[in-house]
C-alpha cells in the first residue's frame, strides 16, 4: 500500500483470497514490539496440537502501543518468548 502496488487492504485482500478482517488481523501484527514480532516469526513450527500463541490471543495484545506493557501481556499468555 505504501509503495502503491495496492491501493487498500481490500484489494490486498482479493489479491490474497481472504477477507479484509483477516487482511487487518494480520496488518495489526504490525503494531507489535519488533522482538515479539520476531520471537512469533521464529516459533517452532506446530505438527500437531495447539499453538503456543494464536492470533486471538495477540489481539488485545496489538491494541496496546507501549511495547513494555504488550511484553507484560504476551508473558501473561506465554511464559517462554
Amino acid at each position: 500500500m505504501g509503495d502503491g502496488v495496492v491501493t487498500d487492504q481490500g484489494q490486498l485482500a482479493r489479491l490474497g483470497h481472504v477477507i479484509r478482517a483477516r487482511v487487518t488481523q494480520i496488518m495489526n501484527l504490525l503494531n507489535l514490539a519488533p522482538d515479539i514480532q520476531e520471537a512469533i516469526l521464529f516459533l517452532p513450527r506446530v505438527e500437531r496440537g495447539r499453538d503456543s500463541v494464536t492470533e486471538r490471543e495477540l489481539r488485545e495484545v496489538v491494541g496496546v502501543v507501549v511495547w513494555i506493557v504488550q511484553r507484560q501481556m504476551l508473558r501473561r499468555l506465554d511464559p517462554s518468548p
